[in-house]
């Protein structure tokens, strides 16, 4: 009956609910005129009035929303048990092997978490245990976690906040489209290097010593970047000398999402391989999922603490059976050279339309991470964040979800479930074009106006 009555719920009288119990800083999509989504199928999502939306942005539902193959696998281990880590359970080594395949041969030891935030957490432990030391180098407008340690290492987060700790040091984004060393730069991989490089000496002129470099192989939230190949070899080897550890967040970006690669971190070469990778979001599309992957030196100086790791419900039997058929859909339905395909093909669109429309600044990403940066002017590359915003809230009105990252919330972002096809790109393409031509109409129309008016 209580299922039945939520059904029947009008969108109204959720969203009063929601505002009523609710933490009003846990926050909505189209805040102003929130979406009530009650079913989902592959990339597409259903309002209550069965309305279909294209989702273009959830990377958590990997694999497509409700994948049949996915709810087969939770019901069935469900039937049998679920319980927690401490009891002998095939699933658990099973998916730590078929993980183990995807990455290089040092990356060998696997812990098995809920969420990307406590995958973080843990690397960071990890880090600080093997090395000794506390600080930690990150990038500028970072985004980590939601837990206590993580918000201290997320610029994304902390500058609302209490401020930067001491133990904490920022590197500039390695963005060669609006950072400090751009396209036009005659080395921006050494440079953007030397910025980290620059960090360690000054901590260690201070008595800091560093405990790892924490990135994002493609930092999100800062605006869906593509640091330059060859940039991660060269931090790892300053951070290394100074004897801290490289920790790849693929959180936003592992399992194939980039298509040359199974993971973002791949993209910058084969030499390059980080002492921690963490997962998290698509790894068990929508189930709380999460991992971290690190060598036998690491994991044995953690253990040598003779303190135990245990999380209750990381590495159980259902989550490890939903994390093995999330690996076999990818590998049955080849979604990584799909990623490729579209993506390319996406890409290719989405470029002509920047030939088209002056507001678009930049078009960049690999495979199915894909990310448009709107502009005001050319020669400033000033965000053009209130047009972003209105083109995503037009977006919706066309049934199409999109939404922005990046410093200045002028960076479309594409991260739609790896079911995405070449249809679904051109319905989004065409209709960008569509509203970016009507702006531009609404625009001269205004400049005219002004213009008569004086």
């Amino acid at each position: 009956m209580a299922a039945v009555r939520a059904a029947e719920r009008s969108r109204r009288d959720t969203l009063a609910l929601r505002r009523q119990r609710i933490g009003s800083s846990c926050k909505l999509f189209f805040s102003h005129d929130p979406v009530k989504i009650v079913k989902a199928k592959g990339q597409y999502m259903y309002d209550e009035e069965g309305r279909q939306y294209l989702d273009c942005i959830n990377n958590v539902a990997h694999v497509g929303h409700c994948h049949p193959d996915i709810v087969k696998a939770a019901h069935e281990q469900n039937q049998l048990l679920n319980t927690n880590s401490r009891y002998l359970h095939d699933n658990l080594v099973d998916y730590a092997g078929r993980l183990s395949k995807t990455l290089p041969e040092k990356l060998c030891i696997f812990y098995f978490l809920n969420s990307g935030s406590e995958a973080n957490d843990l690397a960071l432990r990890l880090a600080r245990q093997y090395t000794k030391h506390e600080d930690v180098i990150v990038l500028d407008h970072a985004y980590h976690g939601h837990l206590t340690s993580l918000i201290d290492i997320s610029p994304y987060k902390f500058r609302n906040l209490e401020g930067q700790k001491e133990w904490v040091h920022v590197a500039p984004v390695p963005d060669t489209y609006r950072g400090l060393y751009r396209e036009d730069h005659e080395d921006s991989v050494t440079a953007y290097a030397n910025e980290v490089k620059n960090i360690i000496e000054q901590a260690h002129t201070r008595g800091r010593k560093i405990a790892a470099f924490f990135a994002e192989s493609l930092p999100s939230v800062g605006g869906q970047i593509i640091p330059p190949a060859g940039y991660f070899q060269k931090v790892a080897e300053h951070v290394h000398k100074a004897g801290g550890i490289f920790i790849a967040d693929e959180i936003q970006v592992g399992f194939g999402r980039v298509g040359k690669h199974f993971w973002a971190f791949q993209l910058q070469g084969e030499d390059f391989i980080p002492d921690i990778v963490t997962m998290g979001k698509p790894i068990g599309n929508g189930h709380p999922l999460a991992c971290v992957a690190t060598t036998k030196e690491i994991a044995e100086a953690f253990a040598a603490t003779g303190v135990e790791y245990f999380n209750t419900f990381g590495g159980n039997p259902v989550s490890c059976a939903i994390g093995l058929a999330v690996l076999d859909v990818i590998e049955k339905e080849h979604l990584q050279a799909h990623a490729t395909e579209v993506g390319n093909f996406l890409m290719k669109l989405l470029k002509e339309q920047k030939i088209k429309h002056p507001i678009i600044g930049d078009v960049r990403g690999s495979g199915l991470f894909i990310g448009v940066d709107l502009i005001k002017d050319q020669a400033e590359r000033t965000p053009a964040t209130a047009e972003a915003e209105y083109l995503i809230t037009r977006l919706k009105e066309e049934y199409i979800l999109l939404s922005t990252d990046g410093p200045g919330r002028n960076v479309l972002k594409f991260k739609p479930p790896m079911c995405f096809n070449k249809d679904d790109a051109k319905f989004v393409v065409d209709t960008i074009d569509k509203l970016l031509t009507d702006m531009e109409k609404q625009c001269l129309n205004q400049e005219k106006t002004s213009t008569c008016s004086t």
